[in-house]
């Protein structure tokens, strides 16, 4: 077999079990607040800054917007989110919090912490972190 290709020798294997180990890492921790991972990106984003048009959400996710609205009506159908039309441009489509999804921010705000515990454990310390994340931006950066 040629070395080129083994599957150790694969970054894309590593980066996509690594991806799913800590996806699944967060798992019990989203379902405490009734959350699924996809679900909880969109909602960092908003906590960052409300009332954005689904292009801007699907962008900062690096998703189609065609990805995201499915799971934006999943999340307006629990009361997480709402959605409008855009003022100026009606074919633009704003989401916004609503009251219950402003209240999960404060539920949500102990799952980093929590994270960052389960990882340093296994190596990632507050010290090496940010060089893995430079990295890793780096990384994506190279690929978008």
């Amino acid at each position: 077999m040629q070395e080129q290709l083994k599957l150790d020798n694969q970054l894309c294997f590593r980066l996509y079990t690594a991806s799913r180990l800590i996806t699944q890492a967060y798992h019990p921790l989203l379902r405490g607040i009734g959350l699924t991972y996809p679900q909880y990106l969109v909602m960092m984003v908003l906590w960052e800054q409300d009332a954005q048009p689904v292009n801007d959400i699907a962008k900062r996710l690096f998703l189609e917007t065609n990805t995201v609205t499915p799971l934006l009506k999943r999340m307006e159908g629990e009361g997480l989110v709402s959605r409008e039309r855009g003022s100026s441009d009606g074919r633009q489509v704003i989401v916004r919090l609503t009251e219950k999804g402003r209240e999960l921010e404060s539920k949500a705000a102990c799952i980093p912490f929590e994270i960052a515990g389960a990882v340093a454990c296994r190596g990632i310390t507050e010290k090496s972190a940010p060089a893995l994340l430079r990295t890793l931006d780096d990384l994506i950066s190279a690929l978008s």
